[in-house]
């Protein structure tokens, strides 16, 4: 049904420009659609009134089952390479596409269904959600987003009223998510591979009016665009790599163009810190291991390169040593916002590469817990080095280290207390521990929505320690073989 006086007003941006990657569908239907969760602070960031959106039509929005008025829902198209493994026709198998939200700043931001039923990209699926891993999304897209990492971010998780059967039955849900658009790395390489010029003319100037615009003034503008998405994905690595996160599923499909964090499906973060850990129950090679993703994302911007050959030159063959150029910068690039953001972490304002360096190799072999160690070592600056003792097998070795770190502190200009403070405003005190993701999410499929509530909370305000949330800082003694799903 379509809402006349609807809550939530869209633009249709991408439909108007882009006929050819995408199918006009609709939501299957939500028989008894409930909000679970509303993120009344994004809600008010896109000029959206909450209290409507509460309200059954609004609801009936975020479930799918209503269409705001004049807006167009597609299925978005777009190819990929899962696991290295080249796949030609993708697209969102339960997704739509809403349309476009200019929010209170004037950004253009993409609103999208997920589970809102099969499309003609379903590829033998039931296109369907559950509650748990809409729940995830939406935990840790708000962690990430607090965090200060570009995301993705979640409006609303509803339950349908159905039952969906996976290991067992379970409650079915629709996520809506906000996006500054769902432009990927796969969208390109469907464009390129149906051979139509115009298509991918078109999807380039898109992409550059709404990611990049600076680009558009290059004299030649995709291989600007290439630039500006290589670097925007080699902050994106290094900041994941500052937390301890791990993407689980680096497919080009779910690479953005914008440098924005999409499809938190296995995703995790590190209770310990190893470079080899995997999370993922289909990772069985371990190509997107958390010390992998640097190479991964380079991986995937070859392939964006190679999409945008006809672009940058009118004979692919004279655009591949340009492409190559930008391609094989990302290494120099991600070094670069990986060591700033290792400085920052150590409060190093000296450059130090060689110190901050020798920490991650100590802490390669020593496993400490991630976060904690790092946010202890605010404690050891300021005299107390024990939190980050405790966490290690090896003290002596550590010390050592210790040692020559805070006489890098004293020898800088400013105070070594100052230090500590900025430390304190980018070492997290709180993640979303996987053992409270889970705990929080079989309360939520069992019907007690108060744990994700909380746990939400807490992952909101990840630099401020408050008392009564100690065990929300501490990792699980029982972590060691922890698995995720992707929940389709």
């Amino acid at each position: 049904m379509t809402v006349a006086a609807s809550p939530v007003h869209l633009d249709d941006w991408f439909v108007r420009d882009l006929g050819g990657l995408y199918q006009p569908w609709q939501a299957a239907p939500a028989p008894s659609p409930e909000l679970v969760a509303l993120n009344g602070e994004l809600a008010e960031e896109l000029g959206l009134d909450a209290d409507a959106l509460r309200a059954p039509e609004g609801v009936a929005i975020l479930a799918g089952t209503a269409v705001p008025a004049g807006a167009t829902p597609v299925a978005m198209a777009y190819a990929g390479h899962q696991f290295g493994n080249y796949s030609p026709r993708l697209g969102d198998g339960r997704a739509l596409l809403l349309g476009e939200i200019t929010d209170t700043a004037g950004r253009r931001r993409d609103l999208h269904l997920k589970g809102s039923g099969r499309t003609p990209f379903a590829r033998g699926g039931d296109g369907l959600a559950t509650l748990g891993p809409m729940l995830r999304e939406y935990v840790v897209a708000e962690a990430m987003h607090a965090l200060g990492i570009p995301t993705t971010r979640a409006l609303a998780v509803t339950t349908t009223g159905e039952r969906v059967m996976r290991e067992r039955p379970l409650p079915g849900a629709v996520l809506a998510r906000v996006a500054s658009s769902h432009l990927r790395v796969g969208t390109f390489q469907y464009a390129a591979a149906t051979g139509d010029a115009d298509l991918l003319r078109r999807l380039t100037e898109h992409a550059i009016a709404r990611h990049h615009p600076d680009a558009a003034h290059a004299e030649r503008p995709a291989l600007a665009l290439l630039e500006a998405v290589v670097e925007a994905q080699a902050a994106l690595v290094a900041r994941w790599m500052d937390v301890g996160f791990v993407h689980g599923v680096m497919n080009t499909d779910n690479m953005t163009i914008s440098g924005e964090t999409i499809d938190y499906g296995p995703c995790a973060f590190l209770d310990a810190y190893d470079p080899a850990t995997v999370y993922s129950s289909i990772d069985h090679g371990g190509r997107y291991a958390f010390g992998r993703q640097p190479q991964a994302a380079q991986w995937n911007l070859a392939r964006f390169a190679e999409s945008l050959l006809t672009q940058i030159e009118d004979d692919p063959e004279a655009a591949i040593p340009a492409a190559t150029d930008v391609v094989s910068s990302f290494a120099e690039r991600f070094t670069r916002h990986r060591s700033a953001g290792l400085h920052a972490k150590l409060g190093l304002v000296d450059e130090q590469r060689e110190l901050a360096e020798e920490l991650v190799t100590l802490m390669a072999e020593q496993k400490p817990d991630h976060t904690r160690f790092f946010r202890g070592l605010s404690s050891a600056a300021r005299g107390d080095a024990s939190p980050v003792l405790d966490l290690v097998v090896d003290r002596d070795a550590l010390d050592a280290w210790l040692t020559r770190w805070r006489a890098a502190l004293e020898a800088q200009e400013r105070p070594v207390g100052e230090s500590a403070d900025t430390m304190d405003r980018v070492n997290p005190v709180y993640i979303p521990r996987n053992h409270h993701v889970e705990a929080a999410l079989d309360a939520a499929v069992a019907g007690d929505h108060a744990p994700f509530h909380r746990l939400v909370d807490v992952v909101s305000r990840p630099f401020e320690e408050r008392p009564g949330l100690e065990d929300y800082a501490k990792g699980d003694p029982s972590a060691t073989g922890y698995v995720t799903y992707c929940g389709t």
